[in-house]
Formats: C-alpha cells, sequence, structure tokens
C-alpha cells in the first residue's frame, strides 16, 4: 500500500482517482488572474476529459446527474489556463479565465451573475455574513 501510494505520489501520469470517490472528485475554480476563489464543483472522467481536450471548464451536476459546460446557458465559459491535481490525485484545482459575467449562478442586486459563489465571508467575531458582493 505504501509503496503504491509513493508511486501515485511520484508519477507523472495522469491517474485522477475517481474510483475512490464513488466516480467524482471535487474541483475548486480559481481565477487565474486575481487568485480569487470562483466555485466548488465536481467532476466525472466525461468532464475532465472534456476539459483537458477543449480547455473549457466542464463538470458534473450532481442534482441532474450528468456533465455539464459552464456557460453553455448563460454564454459565461470559463477557459481553462491550468490544471493543478494533488498529491493523491483526488483533488483538482481549475485556474480560470472568466469570458465574461459572472462564474455563480446566483444573480446581484442588479441582476447580473456574480462573479463567485463565494461572496460571503463569515465575521468570525459577530457571527454575521459580510457580503463582498452585493
Amino acid at each position: 500500500m505504501l509503496f503504491a501510494l509513493r508511486q501515485l505520489e511520484e508519477t507523472e501520469k495522469i491517474s485522477p482517482q475517481f474510483e475512490k470517490r464513488g466516480g467524482l472528485l471535487p474541483v475548486a475554480v480559481q481565477e487565474i488572474s486575481t487568485g480569487q476563489i470562483l466555485m466548488l464543483a465536481y467532476i466525472n472522467e466525461e468532464a475532465f476529459s472534456y476539459t483537458l481536450e477543449n480547455r473549457v471548464a466542464a463538470f458534473f451536476s450532481t442534482s441532474r446527474n450528468k456533465m455539464w459546460v459552464k456557460g453553455e446557458t448563460s454564454g459565461n465559459y470559463l477557459t481553462v489556463d491550468q490544471i493543478f491535481i494533488d498529491c493523491d490525485q483526488d483533488a483538482v484545482v481549475y485556474k480560470v479565465t472568466l469570458t465574461k459575467g459572472g462564474a455563480c449562478h446566483t444573480l446581484n442586486k442588479q441582476g447580473e451573475n456574480r462573479k463567485a459563489c463565494f461572496y460571503r465571508k463569515i465575521n468570525i467575531n459577530q457571527k454575521t455574513f459580510d457580503f463582498l458582493e452585493k
């Protein structure tokens, strides 16, 4: 087991461990120019392959139980500039460029997609939300 883990940690082969997590891996999506975390989603093998091939972020919808390409309906595509995978190859980071609009499906007070799904910061002292984007 230790030998296999060491091999996985040091390999140059792209081997995402989808089977380890029921076929899905978490992917953090980060804007490449600012470092801002835009969203957290899941990918299956199909979505990962699509992303690698097309350099456009694709995910697996757990509510619809199918792959989807971010921006298919909104036009707010995410161009994938870099992909990072962790030591166990069971978590991924996409560093992306927003093509237009925001990454989040929620709307701000102006009726536009929010740039990021992480638009609320918890004020630890007061145990309240600070809205980063109104």
